[in-house]
């Protein structure tokens, strides 16, 4: 992953996203209604900056591979793809709208995943741990790393 760059930031944020299908119904068969799902998220990724690094489907879900600037929450970013895919996909196919009934395509939730390119949680714990000269670690006891597992 490279560096990517915003208004006044400087970002590396990758998220792995799985949203399903209402009733996990296998509706993402067709090629034709794949190609348009892409182009519906290519379209997205130029309206609001995000990077679409790879999307796959097994029929009932979508797997994404997406950058996003830091302004926007991960929930936000799913929020809005989830929301735009869905107002074309029925624009375009509206016999897909027929076989879900409650007119929603994507199940409530999904999952979403942050990606690094091998920074573990090791790694940022030490690198916090060893902030600052030794007078100032000493002034500053109270801040301690809190390990929750």
């Amino acid at each position: 992953m490279e560096l990517r760059h915003a208004n006044h930031c400087v970002y590396k944020i990758r998220y792995h996203m799985v949203f399903c299908m209402k009733y996990r119904k296998k509706l993402l068969l067709d090629a034709e209604i794949i190609s348009f799902l892409k182009t519906i998220c290519f379209g997205i990724g130029e309206r609001y900056c995000f990077e679409f690094d790879a999307i796959g489907t097994d029929g009932d879900h979508v797997h994404l591979f997406v950058g996003a600037e830091p302004k926007y929450s991960p929930s936000r970013v799913m929020q809005i793809i989830k929301s735009i895919t869905a107002r074309q996909i029925f624009k375009q196919y509206p016999e897909i709208k027929k076989q879900l009934w409650g007119s929603e395509l994507w199940s409530d939730g999904g999952y979403i995943g942050t990606v690094g390119d091998g920074t573990t949680s090791d790694v940022i714990k030490s690198y916090i741990e060893n902030q600052g000269n030794q007078e100032e670690k000493e002034a500053y006891k109270q801040m301690k790393i809190i390990d929750f597992q």
